[in-house]
């Protein structure tokens, strides 16, 4: 397969940063973050595009690259340092189509669940990508994702249950 150019890259990205943003957003519920997650996967990619021409299905091997920055993100995230003594003024608030309280419930949910529960969660549900495709992102076997998938689903109802009461104490 001929090596792949300059301007294949900027098409492949271009057409797939918004869907790479969201599923970023989904598995860290930071939009700072997420971007961060984004870049470096595309600057991953980019370092290892001229020589990825005999990659299969390129789609796949970016989202693998997605979720082990997430991952390894969340493994070493001990050692970064807040560099601000002053908060950036927030960017205005995009049109929600999911009432605020219970989108907050939703990512607050997510949020719980350990990183890698959160991957299986976002990646199954949220990306709707196939068991297959979820355990070779995460380099596990396909009974992992879904019993990841099991003990997170039954975490995230428990979670609800809880929120339900709470709201309605009856």
């Amino acid at each position: 397969m001929p090596k792949r150019s300059d301007g294949d890259y900027l098409a492949f990205v271009e057409g797939r940063v918004a869907g790479l943003r969201r599923a970023a957003y989904l598995l860290c519920g930071d939009p700072h973050a997420a971007d961060d997650i984004v870049q470096e996967t595309l600057t991953k990619l980019y370092t290892r595009w001229h020589r990825i021409g005999e990659v299969d299905n390129l789609d796949a091997y970016v989202h693998t690259v997605l979720v082990r920055v997430f991952l390894d993100e969340r493994r070493r995230g001990w050692w970064k340092v807040a560099l601000l003594d002053w908060l950036p003024e927030r960017a205005a608030a995009r049109p929600q189509t999911v009432p605020a309280e219970e989108q907050s419930v939703v990512r607050q949910a997510l949020m719980s669940l350990p990183p890698r529960q959160r991957a299986v969660v976002v990646l199954r549900f949220l990306c709707d990508q196939p068991v297959r495709d979820v355990a070779h992102y995460l380099g596990c076997s396909e009974g992992t994702v879904k019993s990841q998938t099991s003990v997170a689903l039954d975490r995230l109802r428990q979670i609800f249950d809880e929120t339900a009461t709470v709201a309605d104490p009856r």
